[in-house]
């Protein structure tokens, strides 16, 4: 089925093409079909190749410190109620916030490069793990919270031994979206912060300023395709941990 929509999509792409460049008479060089950019795509492989390692490795960085934040971020938030009441808020801010805002801050803090690339990658994934986390760990039955207190455990042994299970299906659910997010932060990151090799966002400023279309849909294609991928390895490992060691799905019910 999605093979099926593919090629629909990519038919409709063709007859669109075809109907503004010899129906209406538009200049066909803003409107490359999809043989054209597969053309421009493979005259420039090269560089789409180094490009899409560079923002895919500053996306997983980001991706990885958005996961450790985040989900430390949301253990603290799940045992104070004060504190999640104070901060979560400013949580929410960071789905908020335009980067060319923070650009300067982080050139100042930084400087140009890798490394502020995937920070900002980190910003815009990070607000779905603290969400999707928090949820997990306070959404518990209270018959099993009763349970655990009438054994007298610890808050430790609830966290560890209760909540952080119950909540692994919501953390993979948040990694999941993230996962997009991380790529979309990267390639925007690129855009104000990227010095040094050209990554993703680099190539399609480069690409939008000299007004070259076919190379441009390539990017974007390229760069889709990667947010495609980043998606799908993430849904995998996800289910085969949750099946594997905790014999649940992502949608958190047993075998």
């Amino acid at each position: 089925m999605p093979v099926a929509v593919l090629l629909l999509m990519v038919g409709l792409w063709q007859g669109l093409v075809t109907f503004l460049v010899q129906v209406r008479g538009l200049n066909a060089g803003l409107f490359p079909g999809p043989m054209a950019v597969l053309e421009a795509g493979w005259q420039m492989r090269s560089d789409l190749c180094q490009a899409t390692l560079l923002t895919a490795a500053a996306a997983l960085t980001g991706l990885s410190l958005s996961i450790f934040i985040g989900t430390a971020t949301a253990f603290v938030f799940s045992q104070s109620s004060v504190v999640r009441r104070a901060f979560y808020p400013y949580a929410v801010l960071l789905q908020t916030i335009p980067i060319i805002a923070i650009a300067p801050i982080v050139i100042l803090t930084l400087g140009r490069g890798f490394q502020s690339v995937a920070l900002v990658s980190c910003i815009i994934s990070l607000f779905p793990i603290i969400t999707n986390t928090t949820t997990g760990l306070l959404q518990i039955d209270p018959d099993l919270v009763d349970l655990f207190r009438l054994n007298r455990a610890t808050r430790f042994q609830m966290l560890v031994k209760l909540r952080m299970p119950s909540a692994l299906p919501y953390l993979i659910s948040g990694i999941r979206i993230s996962s997009g997010s991380a790529i979309v932060g990267a390639i925007v990151g690129e855009f104000f912060l990227s010095a040094g090799p050209t990554g993703l966002g680099s190539l399609i400023q480069g690409k939008v300023a000299s007004f070259s279309m076919p190379e441009l849909y390539a990017v974007v294609v390229v760069a889709t395709l990667l947010g495609t991928i980043v998606f799908g390895v993430v849904t995998v490992l996800g289910e085969w941990v949750l099946k594997g060691w905790f014999g649940m799905s992502l949608e958190g019910r047993g075998r």
